[in-house]
């Protein structure tokens, strides 16, 4: 029986992109496997927001083609769409698919799962291709006219992915001068309400527990609809209007988080709406934050964060993106950073180098001004021990009390020790002292911390 194999790489909403593609594959007769040698066709779901990300995606690719010459691999994704020649060109690649066509990769996987001819498929009128450019002939669909409707095609089903993500959003205009995702993703576009109610509806008759609103720029969500509807008015009717137990709201803008949307933390954070949230940062360098066109300043991102610890209250976990080395970062504003992360209750933060991406301004900027590496690699090594001492101490703040939680699908090795996988209402990830099954909801007494810095608990309810 054919089998794929999807890979993932980057943010929430682009997971969801690839989900959404299992989904449909699933649906046509395919299974999923876990091992690349049992593969008939591999799917690369690529990101594009870093160099790094890019090596990552190159290298899989590569691995794939190792361990298995004779599967087909489809790479779509944000890479795919900025630079689709460079994977064109590796061995082993036999379609390219950017986002703008991403809602035919499913069919394409599909005619290679069957070894039709792909060319039977009705090629789009906009199509840029690399034939001529390419000895191999790779197929290349891309083009920067974004249709946006696969976000509404994905079915979501509380099945592979415990707590899955429901993509409402897609694309971003904010511009960033460091950001390439407008370019990759192209203008914000949402997913009309009456189609998010019904697959919210959808998923609770499913049995789904758990639920995770994403989107390229979530705030955004509701702007482009006529007439436009606040993203906080539709998060209020899944909240009141469906029977979802668990609502969880991926990352948004700091600016994003307006009055009424801290409101809802307050009504109903630690009963249905999870006490989390994550408010990219980027820097804590007014400086910085102005260079990089970011629409807020350090006193603006303060303020909020105090807002929703008032509304959710002291167990509310904050999470926060922190890119070091922009193009011109000095020592001094490299040192406000530090400050103000310190002084903010932050549970976790994903800590990243600046990366050129070719295109953007930051792309002008690195090569007028670049860091050099040595300064970037010892400010990330002070940001990882104080991202660390800041993920401990809020943890550790919850040993000896009882915290709401859903069980995940667990490793197979944690499972052989009697232990279950779950993450806690707040976003702390946690081991059970017992064997359970996947998307239950528990109540569970924090018993202590593992060496690893994850909670350990056991269930009583």
């Amino acid at each position: 029986m054919p089998g794929f194999h999807i890979e993932h790489f980057g943010c929430r909403a682009a997971r969801a992109d690839g989900e959404a593609i299992s989904g449909r594959l699933r649906a046509a007769g395919q299974h999923s496997v876990h091992e690349l040698a049992d593969a008939d066709v591999v799917v690369v779901n690529s990101c594009s927001v870093t160099a790094e990300a890019d090596r990552q995606a190159r290298a899989f690719i590569r691995r794939a083609h190792r361990e298995n010459p004779a599967a087909k691999i489809v790479v779509t994704g944000c890479y795919a769409q900025r630079a689709p020649e460079e994977l064109a060109a590796l061995a082993g690649v036999a379609w390219v698919v950017g986002n703008s066509h991403k809602a035919l990769a499913p069919q394409i996987v599909l005619n290679l799962a069957h070894s039709a001819a792909s060319e039977s498929l009705q090629k789009p009128e906009a199509i840029v291709t690399v034939q001529t450019l390419l000895a191999g002939g790779t197929p290349v669909w891309v083009d920067d006219h974004f249709a946006h409707s696969f976000i509404e095609e994905a079915p979501i089903t509380p099945g592979a992915q415990t707590r899955p993500n429901l993509k409402i959003q897609e694309g971003c205009g904010n511009r960033c001068t460091f950001c390439v995702i407008p370019y990759t993703r192209g203008s914000s576009k949402s997913l009309p309400h009456a189609a998010v109610m019904r697959k919210v509806e959808d998923f609770v008759a499913a049995g789904g527990n758990e639920l995770v609103l994403s989107g390229i720029n979530l705030g955004r969500w509701g702007k482009d609809l006529t007439p436009r509807v606040p993203f906080a008015r539709l998060a209020r009717e899944i909240l009141e209007r469906t029977g979802l137990p668990r609502l969880r709201l991926s990352s948004i803008e700091p600016m994003d988080w307006d009055h009424e949307l801290i409101g809802l933390m307050a009504e109903f954070g630690g009963v249905r709406l999870a006490r989390h949230t994550h408010l990219p940062l980027q820097s804590g360098a007014d400086a910085v934050l102005r260079r990089m066109h970011r629409r807020y300043r350090p006193w603006h991102y303060a303020d909020k964060i105090a807002a929703l610890t008032r509304a959710a209250g002291p167990d509310l976990t904050v999470g926060a993106d922190v890119m070091v080395g922009f193009p011109g970062e000095t020592d001094a504003e490299f040192e406000e950073t530090l400050d103000f992360v310190q002084a903010l209750p932050f549970g976790y933060l994903h800590l990243f180098p600046f990366s050129p991406r070719p295109g953007t301004r930051g792309w002008d900027l690195h090569a007028q001004s670049p860091m050099a590496p040595h300064i970037v690699a010892g400010r990330m090594a002070a940001l990882r021990v104080l991202a660390v001492e800041k993920a401990a101490a809020h943890r550790r703040r919850f040993v000896g009390r009882e915290l709401d939680a859903i069980t995940l699908h667990t490793p197979p090795a944690l499972a052989a020790c009697g232990r279950t996988a779950a993450l806690t209402e707040n976003f702390l990830p946690l081991r059970l002292e017992s064997n359970m099954p996947a998307n239950q909801l528990v109540r569970v007494l924090i018993s202590g911390l593992s060496s690893d810095g994850e909670l350990e608990g056991n269930v009583t309810l």
